[in-house]
């Protein structure tokens, strides 16, 4: 895959770092002006750092493979996640994960299981897909398409990073989710390919450095917080935790999506990804809840708030990237004052 282009001088350091000859790749300079911006929406901020993560991934043509481990980079990213941890911890900190289980018993893997159910209901059909499956045009459907695509293409992989990380019930729990995940055995049904055929039947790339070349800031920080929850082993907790929220919150959406998709007569390949999910997702919430998160609260009791942390993080980041594009839909569709003329005279 190739390196997308920088948007900003974050970026552009990680991207000169990446192509540096012939010493191979440098230190990133991190501006001062990095704490006066917002990472959780800042562009630029969050396009180096997904670029960075993508080394553990797939990689990038042109860029050696051992720059996944030089340690120049990986200090960099380091400085990078310290960042976007604080500004995430702050964010959540209204929402005080840790005081949802001082009423609600005293065995750990319960109190988890009942908060994470009640986080999850509460959250309510999403505005973004009540549009998508009413109001949605065909290119504003292309269009949440292509923000999601950051996600979709790389679907489940930071997840699977977990699996050493975990023992006994909460290993075979992410085990089983993730083989439905990647199809099940069968390559034409693992999800990022049928996300990928998609895109391909209305004629999109299927390049996932495309998207991110356009993502905003909230998308890619929605993304980027899997990975810093899934390759720093002390967030294991809140990986697990974002995962349950993000298959509790799923099923109806993507069947309110494959009914947009219908509604606007798209490919069918279109359809079949998001109804894929809806039997698919009823299911995996039971088992990331319950199986998976249970499981680990009852072996690691001390994990509790950190699963409470990472469910937080992703409805709450999730919202952010869809309230942006709600924006957006909303801001085209609103009628242009026209300037009154001059009369002649």
């Amino acid at each position: 895959m190739r390196i997308p282009q920088p948007c900003g001088p974050l970026s552009e350091g990680v991207v000169r770092a990446l192509t540096a000859e012939p010493t191979g790749p440098q230190p990133v300079g991190l501006p001062h002006a990095v704490s006066d911006l917002d990472p959780l929406t800042d562009r630029d901020f969050q396009l180096a750092l997904w670029i960075l993560y993508e080394l553990h991934y797939r990689g990038f043509e042109g860029v050696d493979p051992d720059a996944e481990w030089d340690p120049l980079l990986i200090v960099s990213r380091a400085a990078l996640e310290r960042t976007f941890e604080h500004a995430l911890r702050q964010l959540l900190a209204e929402a005080a994960p840790a005081d949802e289980l001082g009423h609600l018993g005293d065995d750990p893997a319960d109190r988890v299981i009942t908060a994470l159910r009640r986080m999850t209901v509460s959250e309510g059909p999403s505005e973004v897909t009540r549009f998508l499956e009413r109001h949605a045009t065909v290119e504003e459907f292309r269009g949440y398409l292509a923000e999601r695509a950051v996600h979709h293409l790389r679907e489940s992989d930071p997840h699977s990073f977990l699996l050493p990380r975990l023992d006994g019930a909460a290993k075979v729990g992410l085990a089983e989710l993730q083989y439905d995940e990647y199809g099940s055995g069968r390559p034409d049904r693992l999800h990022q390919e049928m996300f990928a055929r998609g895109l391909r039947s209305l004629d999109m790339p299927d390049d996932v450095a495309t998207y991110a070349e356009q993502a905003g800031g909230e998308t890619l920080a929605s993304v980027n917080v899997m990975s810093l929850f899934a390759l720093n082993r002390r967030l294991r907790g809140a990986a697990l935790g974002h995962l349950a929220a993000f298959e509790a919150t799923s099923s109806l959406p993507c069947d309110r999506i494959a009914k947009g998709a219908r509604r606007l007569g798209l490919p069918e390949a279109v359809a079949d990804y998001y109804e894929e999910h809806v039997l698919a997702d009823a299911v995996h919430e039971q088992l990331a809840i319950r199986t998976i998160c249970g499981a680990l609260v009852t072996d690691e009791p001390e994990l509790a708030d950190d699963v409470l942390l990472g469910a937080t993080a992703c409805l709450t980041l999730d919202g952010l990237a869809g309230q942006v594009l709600l924006e957006r839909w909303r801001g085209s569709r609103r009628p242009q004052r026209s300037h009154p003329t001059r009369a002649a005279g």
